[in-house]
């Protein structure tokens, strides 16, 4: 794949896009960059289409989203195995301690996938329009959504 000066200027300037989404939608790190890879592969092969009717982070965060859910409609459920047989009556182990952004990043993965493509562009910064544009919802139904994603994640955080 010979990628152009223009696209691989692309994909530096919104590397952080690619790792956000991957983050969001993959818990294993392995699986984190097979996504990112996919991810990127998915934009190489639109990029001739890019006409710049949206920012470039727009189309980006739209390729990746869409990429990101697609392929969690294709995937089977993941199947963790513990280490070891916890003894009759002792208690599960404990989880080892996650910062608070990865706390964060573990809240938002229990959301429904919609849910976790919407706060991630908030979290970008977006405004309700550009979000609204990428998902193809509403400014209104944004707001809406984003009040009762926080009203989730504070319960999730909480726990």
């Amino acid at each position: 794949m010979n990628a152009s000066p223009s696209f691989t200027a692309l994909l530096q300037n919104h590397q952080g896009i690619l790792h956000k989404v991957s983050r969001l939608y993959a818990e294993d790190p392995a699986d984190r960059d097979d996504l990112r890879q996919e991810i990127a592969y998915q934009l190489w092969k639109a990029f001739p289409n890019f006409r710049g009717g949206s920012k470039e982070s727009t189309w980006v965060y739209r390729v990746a989203l869409n990429t990101a859910l697609s392929r969690l409609r294709k995937r089977r459920p993941l199947i963790h195995y513990l280490p070891f047989l916890p003894e009759r009556g002792e208690p599960p182990p404990q989880e080892e301690e996650y910062t608070p952004m990865e706390q964060l990043f573990r809240a938002i993965r229990k959301l429904p996938k919609t849910d976790r493509a919407l706060i991630a562009l908030y979290l970008e910064d977006l405004s309700h329009e550009e979000i609204g544009g990428i998902l193809g919802i509403t400014e209104n139904n944004v707001g809406v959504r984003l009040h009762r994603i926080k009203s989730k994640l504070k319960t999730i955080l909480n726990q």
